[in-house]
């Protein structure tokens, strides 16, 4: 089996992109398996906390154990994870023995984005010196969600070849509505995506990012140059 592990910011195309592998007739899909345990460490009061805390492992050792027992013979395994519920004392052992993967965003889009939603995010809650630690440790394909939403059956094209699996044309559109794979917050986050049928055109939109959070643009801009350089 192939373990992908593709590693997002916030306010990106992350479910659209687990769409997309979970139309794939070979791929059994995780939503965020590290997500309960992030809530449990950090104490923070997420929508639909209990109800997340519930469904998964709240230990992150107990996580990562059971992403190693798939719970299907299917021959890839897709792994989406939000980098930033990778905190410090999470193990990174585990890391070595999955295909990682990185899903970056412009960080003035993801802080205006964000800041719409959930008030003052700081730089780990945007995932990017995360993200850069493990590609420093492992390597792995950067897929840009921009170049992704101008182009998406050329990127990939282009993730796929460098993930070692064959690309597979189901890949640009899904029935829409609700998987059973998606997590217990889907109803506060997914209403989107449920009424998608495949990605959305690309908009090149102004972007306005609040003064009081223009620190965190120039903060994270390093670390997604960083990425950016070595995106397909």
């Amino acid at each position: 089996m192939i373990r992908i592990a593709m590693w997002s910011g916030p306010r990106n195309v992350s479910t659209a992109l687990m769409r997309s592998f979970g139309a794939r007739p070979d791929c059994a899909v995780v939503d965020e398996p590290l997500y309960a345990a992030y809530l449990a460490a950090t104490g923070l009061d997420h929508p639909g906390r209990a109800e997340v805390l519930a469904s998964q492992p709240t230990h992150w050792a107990e996580a990562v154990s059971a992403l190693r027992r798939p719970s299907s013979d299917s021959p890839v395994q897709y792994e989406k994870h939000m980098a930033h519920h990778l905190l410090p004392q999470v193990g990174r052992l585990w890391l070595g023995e999955v295909t990682n993967a990185y899903l970056i965003r412009d960080p003035a889009h993801v802080v205006a984005s964000y800041a719409k939603v959930r008030g003052e995010p700081t730089l780990e809650d945007l995932g990017y010196p995360q993200q850069v630690e493990i590609f420093r440790a492992h390597g792995g394909p950067v897929l840009d969600s921009a170049a992704l939403l101008r182009d998406p059956a050329g990127q990939l094209r282009k993730l796929c070849a460098a993930l070692g699996i064959a690309f597979d044309e189901a890949m640009l559109s899904w029935p829409a509505g609700r998987r059973d794979t998606d997590g217990v917050w889907a109803p506060h986050w997914y209403g989107a995506v449920e009424r998608s049928t495949g990605f959305a055109p690309y908009r090149a939109e102004p972007v306005s990012v609040p003064p009081d959070l223009a620190h965190l643009v120039v903060a994270a801009k390093p670390f997604y140059d960083e990425l950016a350089a070595h995106a397909l």
